[in-house]
């Protein structure tokens, strides 16, 4: 894959776009265009909070909206209800273009239900589905925990891994359907990755918007532990 032809922005909440938005501003989402320059095809992850501003970002690159995919139901990553706010999402991303919006299967329920979008409108994948955009694969890496159908999206050497894996930390096991020993084991799937991929977060909770999988494993300390015991003994919560 060409440089030139690969399309990635990181972009972040209260900074990027939403910079009026105090929620925004609290909560440092990162939301991902990832795309092909050639066919002008791109998907936006984890859409939130100021969606027309996100579309227009992209559109102002030349390229045009053809998906979605969500890494998890809550609201700060699709929209909906939270801390008594409304925070905008892909309800109202649907109303300016009908694209798919991609999801493990078993997050389809729980993103309706916060969304109000309808479930026919969301494509469900399985574990280890491809989502082309243009002529980019992207791999969904299925990584239940946080909740129970987290996934992370890897491409051209990038995992962007929402609240499953922070550069310092990894995301809550204490919600509803969340799992501790579900994330246990799918940190030490991420841990697998080869030392140069590079780690997107969900969130901007380091000083370093991205890092190495190979810096993340030795500095994260939810690598630390060398048995899940050990593990649930220090982070389940």
């Amino acid at each position: 894959m060409t440089v030139d032809r690969f399309y990635f922005r990181q972009l972040l909440s209260g900074r990027d776009f939403a910079r009026d938005d105090q929620m925004a501003q609290q909560m440092v989402n990162f939301v991902y265009a990832i795309g092909d320059r050639q066919t002008g095809d791109c998907v936006l992850v984890d859409p939130a909070y100021d969606v027309d501003s996100l579309i227009d970002t992209i559109e102002a690159d030349g390229m045009r909206l053809t998906g979605v995919l969500a890494t998890h139901y809550h609201p700060d990553h699709v929209g909906g209800s939270m801390m008594g706010m409304r925070i905008e999402g892909i309800e109202r991303l649907l109303e300016r273009a009908s694209v798919p919006i991609h999801a493990q299967r078993a997050e389809v329920e729980w993103i309706s239900k916060v969304t109000g979008v309808e479930k026919q409108q969301i494509a469900a994948h399985e574990p280890g589905d491809i989502v082309t955009v243009g002529d980019i694969a992207i791999t969904l890496v299925h990584t239940p925990g946080h909740t129970p159908g987290s996934q992370c999206f890897l491409v051209d050497g990038r995992l962007v891994s929402g609240d499953t894996l922070f550069l310092d930390g990894c995301g809550r096991t204490d919600l509803p359907g969340s799992d501790p020993e579900d994330m246990y084991d799918s940190l030490q799937r991420l841990a697998s990755l080869p030392d140069e991929t590079v780690i997107f977060p969900g969130h901007m909770y380091s000083h370093e918007p991205f890092a190495p999988m190979q810096r993340v494993r030795s500095s994260n300390a939810v690598f630390k532990p060398k048995s899940k015991e050990a593990w649930l003994g220090w982070f389940a919560r």
